[in-house]
């Protein structure tokens, strides 16, 4: 009953909103020509010019945009927008606006009747009832169903903020040492906001294949600067998706010692280690899932059997 009243509510509320909001606007337009006419995007169209993604939004669709206003934009901490707009930032600026759209013409009764909905870069938002009709994560629907030639704008009025890799990571569940390893080593903060990043991530099970006693020697204080090189290994700068990862016969790391990539029975093997699970997306960057840890030949020891850039002195699961 409380999920039927929210949808009445926000249909009521909003309907006159988006017509107002429609005035000088028509279905002849597309999404980017219409949220221009009415004067109140003139934030998220410079963002998605910035991000390159003004074609994709042009395109036939159809798709749904949930539109943060130019007030929205607003509420950002001062800088964030300014940060978002500066090339070297365009990776995470996709994430954020990839993370407003839904493929799909979905409109505010069918919006109501979903707790969540799969984005264009792969998270989902959540949706619920809130006291102004409907809530997109955090934001507020504040005008609704406002039709364009290639799908449906919903205007709201804060900016959804997908999750970093950090948060991608422990939702996942499986990462738990992984997500241990990073706060001993100090490099939390930067996984969190720092990148973009291409992340390959051993599993739990990943690393118990390590032989006994070495997870609990790397975490130990004194040897933190052997552990942020085993981590930094698996870390790449910049977004790498499968497809790319593919064309490639090496990586470089945060590291400096570049990973291995080539072909393998199961798909992709990088440094010994099999790829599981791809293109997992976060804010700041992408993860890729791995089955065993993978040590950089300059922390290894004095082993000398390695022809892969890792070394058998820690163990890598192989």
């Amino acid at each position: 009953m409380n999920r039927i009243n929210s949808i009445i509510a926000f249909v009521a509320v909003n309907i006159a909103a988006a017509f107002a909001l429609l005035a000088p606007a028509s279905a002849e337009m597309d999404i980017v020509e219409t949220a221009a006419s009415t004067g109140s995007f003139d934030t998220l169209i410079a963002a998605a010019q910035a991000a390159g993604l003004v074609d994709a939004l042009k395109a036939d669709g159809p798709i749904t945009v949930f539109a943060p206003n130019d007030e929205a934009f607003g509420k950002l901490p001062e800088g964030t927008v300014d940060a978002l707009l500066k090339p070297e930032n365009v990776s995470k600026l996709q994430a954020v606006l990839k993370y407003h759209v839904v493929a799909g013409a979905v409109m505010s009764t069918d919006a109501a009747g979903l707790d969540s909905a799969p984005t264009l870069l792969g998270q989902d938002i959540s949706i619920s009832p809130s006291g102004s009709g409907l809530a997109i994560d955090s934001a507020n629907v504040i005008a609704a169903d406002i039709e364009a030639s290639n799908g449906i704008i919903h205007v709201i009025d804060g900016v959804l903020m997908p999750r970093d890799l950090v948060a991608v990571a422990t939702e996942a569940g499986s990462f738990k040492t992984l997500a241990a390893a990073a706060q001993a080593a100090g490099l939390i903060d930067t996984l969190k906001s720092g990148g973009p990043f291409t992340i390959f991530a051993p599993t739990d099970e990943a690393f118990a294949k390590l032989p006994a006693g070495t997870i609990d020697e790397l975490l130990k204080p004194q040897n933190r600067e052997q552990l942020t090189a085993i981590l930094t290994y698996h870390v790449v700068p910049g977004v790498y998706n499968a497809a790319d990862v593919i064309g490639l016969s090496e990586a470089p790391t945060v590291n400096g010692t570049p990973l291995r990539i080539s072909a393998s029975s199961s798909g992709v093997e990088v440094s010994g280690s099999n790829v599981i699970a791809t293109d997992i997306q976060a804010f700041n960057g992408v993860i890729h899932v791995i089955d065993s840890v993978m040590i950089p030949q300059s922390t290894a020891g004095n082993s000398d059997n390695a022809s892969d850039g890792t070394q058998s002195g820690w163990g890598c699961g192989h």
